[in-house]
């Protein structure tokens, strides 16, 4: 079997070297993200129970994650109100994305633990990845670079263009 490896992350992963493994008992990186702040932090939509923000570290372009407020490790801790509205919101994270990216498909997930990847494991939180036929390529590999083909500042704007008029659709 060969492996793959991305050593561009290694810089993000290094961030959280000195963080203790807190549980839900420290702070995570997504707490008390002011709405006043959301454009500096890339905040797309809040929700009642859980909010929409870009990575900042994507995989892809549009790589997105739905936050819930309530700021636990453990899928079983969210309530069946927010797991639902995390489940309506992907939803609109992909409509919204396949207005303006139109990827070919998409990965869904989160990483539940340290060990399963979970860089932010104190604070439970999904991720939406667009993809696109050929979007891997020799790059990471041979120039330690990923090539991100979007502004993240213009990116942000377009989806904030696309969650408004999708919301706007269902609600009328």
């Amino acid at each position: 079997m060969q492996r793959m490896y991305s050593p561009w992350r290694e810089v993000y992963m290094q961030s959280f070297k000195d963080e203790k493994s807190s549980g839900s008992s420290g702070k995570s990186i997504f707490s008390d993200i002011p709405p006043e702040e959301d454009e500096k932090h890339f905040v797309l939509h809040r929700a009642r129970k859980s909010f929409v923000i870009m990575n900042l570290y994507p995989y892809n372009c549009g790589h997105l994650m739905v936050v819930p407020f309530m700021q636990t490790p453990e899928f079983s801790e969210l309530d069946s109100e927010t797991r639902l509205e995390v489940m309506d919101l992907t939803d609109l994270c992909m409509k919204a994305l396949k207005a303006t990216l139109r990827p070919h498909g998409f990965n869904l997930g989160a990483n539940l633990g340290r060990i399963a990847g979970g860089s932010v494991d104190n604070h439970i939180h999904f991720h939406i990845v667009p993809r696109w036929d050929g979007d891997t390529n020799f790059m990471p590999v041979l120039a330690d670079a990923k090539v991100l083909s979007n502004d993240m500042v213009q990116l942000y704007k377009n989806l904030k263009k696309a969650f408004a008029e999708l919301l706007a659709e269902e609600n009328s």
